[in-house]
Order: structure tokens, then C-alpha cells, then sequence
């Protein structure tokens, strides 16, 4: 019985490890990028976890959404409409296979990391390109099952990025604007479209113009929030039931409600109010 119960036990904890994607975009096996990559792969997986690395530019993932993504020829060359043609080739078994690889990939995930330089206030073409070819409509989003009853509601996912220039110039004050806005049509528009809890980003504030003590310091902050994450509380957005199922207005008790507060609801449906600060970088406000 003694040894029944132990096979138990460990049968219980395989089970229990959380699995991790890291999409990871970045040309240099030198950057600070890869060094925050290495730091979540050696610290999640001394947490027990099963880590997965997607790295795009040593897999040369293919970037552009073409009819290439679909096998057995599409069903109106005609007039070629990418979202339909692609959405039904999920449906029919018909993608290429470094799609279906890396839905796998997706699907078994629990968490997603994605690390990457911030690159005209965005992800890098390669990992937009992910984006557009992995996140597919059918598997990623259908208008039934988007937003917080999205496809992928019981996944997290993370951004993880370096900027080029510090802090302060993304601040509501700063020349690039607030951060918060820049990160409204990836978090939300992106990934909470599709269902998942968004923690917190992690930002790394311009490491090239760094010491290497303060790039080292970064790294270890990044190691000890790495300890916790997978119980870190996600990122607050409006639920869906909000929202009026006709229309995708909110509704107008739920307006009425919210008239009275300072500021808007969320970033992007503000109200006209002032916009919420850090409801994009912080979880709880």
C-alpha cells in the first residue's frame, strides 16, 4: 500500500505542473531579451513547470498571412479573403504544419510569455506574423466566445519587452505618451480578445542605455516576480456581460452606474472621463 501511494503522489504532482509557452523574438543569442528568456525557462523550471520555447527567428517563422497557410487549395482564389479561407481550413484538418504546431503548443499551455523588443510601439513583424497566423478565428475567437468568455479564459498570458528609450518618455507627460495606451491594442485588443487573464507586464526600461550592474539588477527583479507569477492576480477588463448582446454597446444601467466615478472604466471605453492610470501596467486599479 506504501507504494501504491506513492506512485500516487507522484502521478498527482505530473499532473499538477503548469505547463509555459515562450514565444520569443529576438535575432541576437546576446541580447538582454535572450537573457530574460534563459531567466523565465531556469526559474520556471526550478518551479516545477514544463517550459516550451518558440524561438521565431531560429524556427525562420513565416511572417506574412498568405493562402500558403492552407493546404489543398482555397475555396475562392478569386477573391481571396484570408479570415474566412483560414477559418475553415481549421475547421477542415487544412493548415500548414507550422500552424498546427504551434496551436499545439497554444493549446497545451497554461501561461504564455511573450518576449520581445518593443519595436515601433508593437511586437516585431515576425511575432504580429504569430499573432495573425497562430491565433486563427475558430481556434483562437469566434463571436460567440471572445473577450472574458473568450476561448482561452482559463489562460494567462504575459508581455515581456525592452524598450529603446526610458521611462519617463512613455509617461502621460512623456513624448511617446502613456504606456498604458500603447499597450491597450495588444493586451486587450490581442489577447484578452481571445479570452486570456492578462497579468501585468514586464518592462524593461531601455537596458541598452543600462549599466551592466542595472541590467543585472533588472534581470534579478525579473527572477524574483518569475517565483510567484502564476499566482499573480491578472489585469481587470469589462466583462462581456457589460455589453449589450445586439449592439456590443454597454448597457445603459452599467453606464449609469460608472457616470458618477472619476475615471473611465477601462483605457480604451472610457466614457470621456479621464483615463484610468496604469490599468494596462498594474492589477487591482
Amino acid at each position: 500500500m506504501q507504494c501504491l501511494q506513492f506512485d500516487f503522489n507522484l502521478v498527482f504532482l505530473d499532473s499538477a505542473a503548469q505547463k509555459v509557452l515562450i514565444v520569443y523574438a529576438h535575432q541576437s543569442p546576446c541580447s538582454f531579451n535572450t537573457g530574460a528568456k534563459d531567466a523565465a525557462v531556469e526559474e520556471l523550471k526550478n518551479k516545477g513547470c514544463e517550459v516550451t520555447v518558440s524561438d521565431l527567428y531560429d524556427m525562420k517563422f513565416k511572417a506574412s498571412a498568405t493562402a500558403e497557410d492552407i493546404t489543398g487549395g482555397v475555396k475562392n482564389a478569386g477573391h481571396f479573403r484570408y479570415a474566412q479561407e483560414i477559418k475553415l481550413a481549421w475547421e477542415e484538418g487544412r493548415l500548414s504544419s507550422d500552424i498546427t504546431e504551434e496551436q499545439r503548443k497554444v493549446t497545451e499551455a497554461d501561461l504564455i510569455i511573450f518576449q520581445f523588443p518593443m519595436y515601433w510601439f508593437s511586437v516585431p513583424a515576425i511575432m504580429k506574423g504569430w499573432i495573425d497566423r497562430v491565433l486563427t478565428p475558430g481556434f483562437a475567437y469566434s463571436q460567440e466566445k471572445r473577450y472574458s468568455q473568450g476561448m482561452f479564459k482559463d489562460k494567462k498570458a504575459l508581455l515581456s519587452f525592452t524598450t529603446g528609450s526610458p521611462e519617463a518618455m512613455f509617461s502621460p507627460t512623456g513624448i511617446h505618451g502613456d504606456m498604458n495606451v500603447s499597450l491597450w491594442p495588444l493586451q486587450n485588443g490581442i489577447l484578452h480578445y481571445c479570452g486570456f487573464q492578462v497579468l501585468a507586464p514586464q518592462i524593461f526600461w531601455a537596458p541598452s542605455s543600462q549599466t551592466p550592474e542595472a541590467r543585472k539588477s533588472m534581470l534579478g527583479d525579473w527572477r524574483t516576480r518569475l517565483d510567484k507569477l502564476m499566482g499573480e492576480e491578472p489585469l481587470s477588463f469589462l466583462p462581456l456581460d457589460d455589453f449589450d448582446e445586439k449592439c456590443l454597446q454597454l448597457k445603459p444601467d452599467v453606464a449609469e452606474k460608472l457616470a458618477s466615478k472619476e475615471f473611465g472604466p477601462a483605457l480604451g471605453i472610457h466614457l470621456g472621463k479621464r483615463l484610468p492610470p496604469n490599468s494596462q501596467m498594474k492589477a487591482g486599479v
